[in-house]
């Protein structure tokens, strides 16, 4: 999988190069902010024009995490959607490819600010799911133990060697666990910016999405 594996809540996670996460021990693949049918809404709503395949792009690389780690249960963190109406008006390739992907697996969508209401493609829609030690939800509550959201599109600006690179990532700590956007239309908050600044605890480390992810200490 050219993961990097680490330890979270007293289980062993590991954060795949294009921002998914799996739970082993679970065989569990968790996915945030897919936001697709992004294009459509735009286009709706009077902005820019952009190509109509970002659905297709992104569903083809949850097809490639979901072959290489065959999990039984996938876990989407909210904002799977960029509305509900570009739920239902997603184009008919990217719904056929959704729907060979649910088959034969526990598929669990998780209510985002954007797509708060049921998810009308199958599955199961909840507002938290509790699983074993971790609680997933989409975005973080302060206080919060276990956790594992998504919802800010984490982002960080490293200087490596001799030059800077920015990343999307994972951030995590001792008490949560923040995942990158997954969809392909997405864009990011740098991880030295408040709420992500004030949320993440001493010691928090960011996980760049390179190949293999790389840890680094949270830039602040």
């Amino acid at each position: 999988m050219n993961g990097l594996s680490f330890p979270f809540a007293g289980e062993t996670l590991t954060a795949l190069p294009s921002g998914a996460l799996y739970w082993a021990s679970r065989r569990l693949l968790c996915v945030s902010d897919l936001h697709l049918g992004k294009s459509e809404r735009m286009a709706r709503r009077g902005g820019p024009i952009l190509p109509p395949y970002e659905a297709r792009e992104t569903l083809a690389r949850l097809d490639a995490d979901i072959r290489a780690t065959e999990p039984e249960t996938v876990v989407c963190l909210g904002d799977s959607f960029d509305d509900l109406d570009a739920m239902r008006a997603l184009e008919d390739g990217a719904r056929a490819m959704l729907s060979t992907l649910m088959a034969g697996r526990r598929w669990i969508w998780i209510e985002g600010n954007h797509d708060a209401g049921p998810v009308e493609l199958g599955g199961t829609h909840l507002a938290t799911l509790s699983e074993g030690p971790l609680r997933f939800r989409h975005i973080a509550l302060p206080g919060a133990r276990g956790e594992i959201s998504g919802h800010y599109h984490p982002m960080a600006r490293v200087a490596l060697q001799s030059r800077s690179i920015t990343r999307a990532c994972f951030l995590r700590d001792e008490s949560r666990l923040i995942l990158p956007a997954y969809g392909t239309y997405t864009g990011g908050l740098h991880c030295h910016s408040d709420p992500l600044r004030s949320l993440m605890g001493d010691g928090a480390q960011a996980i760049l999405l390179t190949t293999p992810p790389l840890a680094v200490p949270m830039p602040r």
